[in-house]
């Protein structure tokens, strides 16, 4: 969520001196609001959005039980995270695809450059994934090398893709839609349109003409999310011809300011249906108003991790889950896990979503970009079978033919040591919990160490019910040692 660091940081700085104040005044709540208002411009969002936004956040703020309270300063954070998931969009918006009819067809639209065709692809494997037979219909036919760009991508995900004769748009989206589906029993067909300016009365008429035509379920419309203020007047002129139904907003991982996209929900009241993070095809996700609020503010998305890890999970990864904690961790134990980062979006993705890592690894200049993972995978691989089994035996020795075979130095090979030992470490503690088959006391230390990372309470509570996986190892590994039959030995005579 590259897109929103430099806000993040600058509304986590107004809250840490808030929190340096204890009880907070008006003229506290007042200076608060300014550093807000001013944080929301410089991040580009519309004027008349930060002033609406600032003026409800204060009149919550200077309300007597906010001020009087124990803890002032929570109260403020919350009131404007609140008023942010309401900016956002209060709920989570969902893709209505009527199942009375076959195919459901989704139009996409947008400015020039937007990235339209890339959203189509994702949002055609995003839905392949949901077990749905899906169609992307070329009818960019105005921009060369389009719809080879489409079936290039088309073909990266397993998706079919019809050009028509490359010349009508009309045509081409009318035939995938009445006629190319019902030969290949389609269930949803992606219509691409081509990309215009807002000023392009006959490109925008096409797009009119083909919404005619093929009656689409779904408009949505493409909005790069690193568009200024600009953004209200583009989504405004397309709403007023095409009426689109919600926005998929690309390229989230920019470097730009990116104040844009908090502003489209609250000028055109069409929802934010998926946001873009990065190129590859899995890269669409559904958009959550409330964790992408979470995630400015700098209190993380760790709901988010264990979602993107139970897509990931399955009976072996739970199994070697289990075996970790109950005999130990291997080195061949922690190049699967960093596997499994890279699957779940990389290092940077994660590092956003877990709450004060993004800002202190910012804040420090810390590469945690998916680079780092390289060098740790060759020199795991340079590693014996034995080795990778047994860590403790690497000596010195051991480490230089390491370092040779893996084309890195021997300091390198002690730093992933160290690793190592401290993640095995980490296993030890829990597994000293599991041991006893304490899955609360383990629940209630995961809650309090989000809840001191700056996770939102609500979250980490939710975190601390589940108890980890140590407790539920723990518990199987006590029934299968209680069905196991007790050995039979003489007993000692008692001494009287």
């Amino acid at each position: 969520m590259a897109v929103f660091s430099s806000l993040s940081d600058r509304l986590q700085d107004t809250f840490d001196k808030l929190r340096g104040k204890g009880r907070l005044t008006e003229d506290d709540i007042n200076v608060a609001m300014r550093e807000i208002r001013l944080a929301l411009l410089e991040a580009d969002v519309n004027f008349r959005v930060v002033r609406a936004f600032v003026s409800r956040c204060r009149e919550q703020c200077l309300e007597a039980e906010v001020l009087s309270s124990l803890n002032p300063t929570q109260n403020v954070v919350r009131i404007v995270l609140d008023e942010l998931v309401k900016l956002l969009g209060s709920t989570d918006a969902e893709l209505q695809l009527p199942a009375t009819r076959k195919p459901n067809v989704i139009m996409l639209v947008g400015l020039q450059g937007s990235g339209k065709t890339t959203a189509a692809a994702k949002l055609a494997y995003l839905l392949k994934g949901q077990g749905k037979k899906v169609l992307l219909a070329a009818c960019d036919v105005h921009r060369p090398a389009a719809a080879d760009q489409l079936q290039t991508l088309g073909d990266e995900i397993g998706v079919g893709v019809w050009r028509g004769d490359g010349k009508d748009a009309v045509t081409i989206a009318t035939d995938a839609v009445t006629r190319v589906a019902a030969e290949q029993n389609i269930d949803v067909v992606i219509v691409d349109t081509a990309g215009r300016l807002q000023i392009d009365e006959q490109m925008m008429q096409e797009a009119v003409d083909i919404r005619d035509a093929v009656r689409p379920d779904q408009i949505l419309m493409v909005v790069d999310a690193m568009t200024g203020q600009d953004i209200v007047n583009v989504v405004n002129e397309f709403n007023s011809r095409m009426d689109f139904d919600g926005v998929i907003m690309s390229k989230l991982d920019g470097d730009a300011r990116g104040g844009g996209a908090l502003s489209v929900r609250e000028v055109t009241g069409k929802p934010i249906m998926f946001v873009s993070q990065g190129e590859k095809p899995d890269s669409l996700e559904v958009f959550h108003p409330d964790r992408m609020a979470r995630r400015i503010l700098g209190m993380g998305d760790v709901i988010g991790i264990i979602e993107e890890a139970e897509k990931l999970s399955d009976e072996k990864s739970i199994a070697d889950a289990e075996r970790m904690l109950m005999e130990g961790f291997t080195m061949d134990d922690m190049l699967s896990q960093l596997q499994q980062v890279r699957k779940m979006g990389g290092m940077r993705k994660l590092a956003g979503m877990i709450p004060g890592v993004d800002r202190a690894l910012s804040q420090s200049g810390a590469n945690v970009g998916d680079e780092q993972i390289v060098p740790i995978e060759a020199m795991i691989h340079s590693m014996t079978k034995e080795e990778r089994a047994k860590p403790r035996i690497i000596n010195g020795q051991r480490r230089k033919r390491i370092a040779q075979g893996s084309g890195h130095t021997v300091q390198e090979v002690n730093v992933l040591i160290k690793q190592w030992e401290q993640m095995d470490k980490m296993m030890g503690s829990l597994r000293s919990m599991a041991v006893g088959g304490n899955q609360r006391q383990m629940g209630r230390a995961m809650g309090n160490m989000m809840r001191n990372m700056g996770m939102d309470p609500l979250e980490a509570e939710k975190l601390a019910r589940m108890g980890g996986t140590g407790g539920a190892a723990a518990n199987r590994q006590q029934r299968r040692n209680n069905s196991r039959p007790k050995k039979k030995g003489k007993q000692k005579k008692r001494r009287r």
